[in-house]
């Protein structure tokens, strides 16, 4: 508890309650004695992460946590160890990440028992949604009716306030008025939406009920624990209140509560910034999250084999570092937001990012867009399924499933945890009746299915969906057998025409190497190996010597052990 304590005195500048602490201590200790899962120790090549909603398929009169239990068993426990459930709340909008009672699950998807029961299949990652609660909310409902002791879980401001540098993810307004039980009208701080209330971390009491929250979700057996829109949880106006220090010092917290409740723990901060503020959350390696989500991935791979070249990519990569085992990265290319392009501003000019934006949507994908300080407006995301994001329009489904393959491969060749949200693995096409009837660009990525409907699409040999879920299966379970692909494991970006990456896996037992090589181009393209060395194609098992050059198919890739 001493580091806990420490922290709550710089958080609150020693005047954090006694009482509080009491109550926060006793908390802890009674959920850490009645605590009966292991965590696993730290994370391995086998590691492999599904991102998914819990009603993402439906049947009738079942709960769809029970549904996609049956349906992760048969189709995807062989490839996915670990399911991160989106948050699974009772909610009020934005698919879930508006939570109106943290405390309980959505009846539609069931109750605490069908995620205890999909549990004992899977290691589960839960949605902290820890920056903002529902409009709908009992809390917010407390504090617009002024009961007693509710008057400071929200952040009023008076609307002349210059909030100008605030830093702003969204168009909507940062303040949003609110009729109060006597008739006056308080402005308050809603990042994200006029549906998402954000929650007042100066008041201890939000900081004890916040601390319930995550408590809860340990004892209830998550293995990993999602911040959402982490940046953003303190407010200090004259600020852009992003990346505060006492931001950074609330994660601490955290981290230090979930040490001491249920060891093995791993808290992943969820940043859409740039590369340098998203590693922040890391702290020394030992004292905040153990995993970042690694944003700059989906649009460098997206930049990469749009453009054919991986000149961004190549740069980026090398300058990536290896860990020392404490911390890694969580990687993915699709999720149920958007693409971001924050991460790549400080990396691409932005003429490029533009350049980009403007192809896409051309081809059908959907843009959101931000306020910046100086009063412009700024692309913040590109909403579109991954797979349309990496092909055009008139592309035939063998050219779409190979520049598909080539990203994942690519994927998950790269240090870290990597992730595939399920609109992936199912082989999903933007949903543009999705965003007609959801009146939001991110439902073009958000479809869910009646369970018959997906089953029948991947029992069809000529269908898209069933190529995708059997390639990409696949090269997961491939993926799984090569230590190399520990996350811990160094990577080399190795010297290379642009239209190739060519990166080097060197674990301590060297005859796991792997020498891994894409073809980010619409050409065929050749490389001449290391010399005097043998290889083998892990894809095919074929031997190659490495006095001769190999050569690569548009998109094409290889895996070589040697």
């Amino acid at each position: 508890m001493e580091i806990i304590n420490s922290l709550l005195d710089k958080i609150y500048d020693g005047t954090f309650p006694d009482a509080c602490r009491a109550r926060l201590a006793a908390a802890i200790c009674t959920t850490r004695d009645a605590l009966s899962h292991q965590r696993k120790a730290h994370w391995d090549e086998k590691d492999v992460v599904l991102i998914t909603y819990a009603d993402q398929f439906r049947e009738s009169e079942a709960p769809t946590l029970r549904t996609f239990s049956r349906f992760y068993q048969q189709h995807l426990q062989s490839s996915f160890n670990l399911v991160h459930l989106l948050p699974f709340f009772p909610y009020s909008s934005d698919d879930g990440f508006s939570v109106i009672d943290y405390h309980q699950v959505s009846a539609i998807c069931g109750d605490w028992s069908d995620v205890a029961e999909l549990h004992q299949h899977t290691r589960l990652m839960f949605d902290f949604v820890c920056n903002h609660i529902s409009a709908h909310s009992r809390w917010f409902k407390h504090y617009l009716a002024m009961d007693a002791g509710w008057d400071d879980f929200f952040i009023s401001m008076p609307p002349a306030t210059d909030l100008s540098g605030v830093t702003r993810p969204r168009t909507s307004p940062l303040l949003t008025p609110f009729e109060m039980a006597d008739g006056s009208t308080r402005f308050i701080w809603t990042t994200f939406s006029a549906d998402q209330i954000d929650l007042n971390f100066a008041n201890p009491e939000v900081l004890l009920r916040m601390a319930d929250v995550l408590l809860d979700y340990l004892a209830k057996g998550a293995d990993y624990v999602r911040l959402d829109a982490v940046g953003y949880m303190w407010k200090t106006p004259g600020t852009n209140c992003i990346h505060l220090e006492k931001t950074h010092q609330l994660v601490k917290l955290f981290r230090a509560i979930a040490n001491v409740v249920a060891p093995g723990t791993v808290i992943i901060t969820e940043t859409n910034v740039p590369h340098k503020d998203n590693i922040s959350y890391l702290g020394n390696g030992y004292d905040e999250a153990q995993m970042v989500y690694q944003f700059s991935l989906p649009p460098l791979v997206l930049h990469a084999i749009h453009y054919g070249s991986s000149r961004a990519l190549k740069q980026w990569a090398a300058s990536l570092g290896t860990g020392d085992g404490t911390t890694t990265f969580f990687n993915f290319l699709a999720s149920h937001d958007g693409i971001g392009l924050n991460p790549l501003r400080g990396i691409l000019p932005e003429t490029e990012i533009v350049s980009l934006v403007r192809d896409l949507a051309t081809e059908g994908a959907l843009i959101s867009w931000k306020n910046n300080p100086d009063g412009t407006a700024s692309p913040y995301e590109i909403n579109v399924t991954y797979m349309d994001a990496l092909n055009k329009k008139e592309d035939d489904d063998d050219t779409r499933l190979q520049r598909f393959m080539l990203a994942h491969a690519l994927l998950l060749a790269f240090p870290g945890v990597p992730a595939i949200y399920v609109q992936s693995i199912l082989g999903s096409r933007n949903d543009m009746e999705g965003v007609k009837v959801a009146g939001h660009n991110r439902a073009i990525n958000r479809e869910k299915y009646a369970i018959s409907a997906i089953e029948a699409a991947l029992g069809d040999r000529k269908s898209l969906r069933h190529r995708v879920y059997h390639a990409l299966s696949a090269l997961i379970q491939l993926r799984i057998r090569q230590p190399a692909f520990h996350p811990d494991t160094p990577m080399e970006v190795l010297e290379s025409d642009n239209a190739l990456l060519v990166i080097g896996r060197q674990p301590v037992k060297k005859h796991d190497a792997l020498l891994c090589i894409y073809n980010l181009s619409g050409r065929e393209v050749t490389w001449s190996l290391p010399e005097n060395r043998r290889y083998r194609n892990i894809n095919n098992d074929e031997r190659i010597e490495g006095d001769a050059p190999v050569s690569l198919a548009p998109w094409g890739w290889l895996w070589l052990k040697g």
